[in-house]
C-alpha cells in the first residue's frame, strides 16, 4: 500500500530524515518509535506532503506522491492526524468532523462515516454541538482521529496520539486504533509510549538520528536489547 524508499527530508536544506525506507500493507498497524528529535514527525510530514522530500520516493497505491500538495494526498487516501491535534477550537465537534470530510463528495458516504466515528467515539456524538476547545485533552484527541477518518482514508497516520492525555483515554485510543485497523484502514503510528506502540503494532521501525536502525514485528522489537535498554529502562544481564 505505502512504500517509502530512501527518503531524505528536513527543513531549510538541513535533513532530519536520512534514507528511510519502510512499508505499510493494507490493514496493518505499523509503529515508528524513537527518541524526541529522531525525525519521526518529519517523516510523517514528508509522506503527507507538508514537507517536500529532498530525495527518495513516497509511493502510495502504486502512485508516486513526491511533489503532490497535501490536499491532493488526502484525496488519494492518506489522512494525517498531527501532533497537537490542530482542531478548529471555535467550531463544534460536528463542524470539525464536517471539515475532515472535504474530499468526500457523496453525502451518503459522509453520513455513513459520521455514524461510524460516533460508534467508535460515543462521547463525540454526545458533544456534537459543543465547541471543540471546551473538550478535555483526551476528547480532543478522539475528535482529531475522528476528523481524520471522515475523509475515508485507506491509510491513517497518527502522530503522538497519547501525548498529554490521561491514562484512561490512552487505553481507549489504543483500543480504537486496533478496531480501525481491523475494519481495513491501515495505521502508521508515531508514539512516545514505546511499549504500547509495539504491543499494538504488526510491524515496527526504530528511528535514531533520522535513520532506521531496527525493524521487525512489534513482538520482536519488544524483546530486543536496544528497545529494552534504550526505551523501556530494563537492562539485560
Amino acid at each position: 500500500m505505502l512504500e517509502v524508499k530512501g527518503l531524505k527530508a528536513g527543513y531549510d536544506g538541513v535533513p532530519a530524515v536520512h534514507e528511510v525506507s519502510l512499508l505499510v500493507a493494507e490493514g496493518e498497524v505499523v509503529s515508528i518509535v524513537g527518541a524526541n528529535g529522531a525525525g519521526k514527525t518529519t517523516l510523517l510530514r514528508a509522506i503527507a506532503g507538508v514537507v517536500r522530500p529532498m530525495a527518495g520516493e513516497v509511493i502510495f497505491m502504486g502512485k508516486r506522491l513526491n511533489g503532490e500538495p497535501p490536499h491532493r494526498i488526502v484525496s488519494l487516501g492518506i489522512a494525517h492526524v498531527p501532533e497537537g491535534r490542530r482542531l478548529f477550537g471555535s467550531l463544534t465537534v460536528y463542524e470539525n468532523l464536517q471539515m475532515g470530510a472535504f474530499p468526500v463528495r457523496r453525502e451518503e458516504e459522509i453520513k455513513k462515516t459520521l455514524a461510524w466515528v460516533y460508534e467508535l467515539f460515543p462521547v463525540l456524538a454526545e458533544r456534537s454541538k459543543q465547541r471543540s476547545d471546551t473538550l478535555s485533552g483526551g476528547e480532543q484527541q478522539m475528535l482529531a482521529i475522528a476528523r481524520g477518518l471522515m475523509s475515508s482514508p485507506r491509510l491513517l497516520m497518527l502522530d503522538e496520539p497519547s501525548l498529554g492525555i490521561m491514562p484512561k483515554f490512552v487505553a481507549k485510543i489504543m483500543e480504537t486504533i486496533r478496531r480501525i485497523a481491523a475494519q481495513g484502514t491501515a495505521i502508521l503510528l508515531v508514539e512516545q509510549n514505546v511499549e504500547k506502540a509495539l504491543r499494538l503494532a504488526d510491524r515496527a521501525y526504530v528511528l535514531q538520528n533520522g535513520r532506521i536502525v531496527l525493524s521487525g514485528t512489534g513482538e520482536e522489537l519488544l524483546g530486543s536489547t536496544l528497545i529494552r535498554e534504550s526505551y523501556l529502562g530494563t537492562v539485560s544481564h
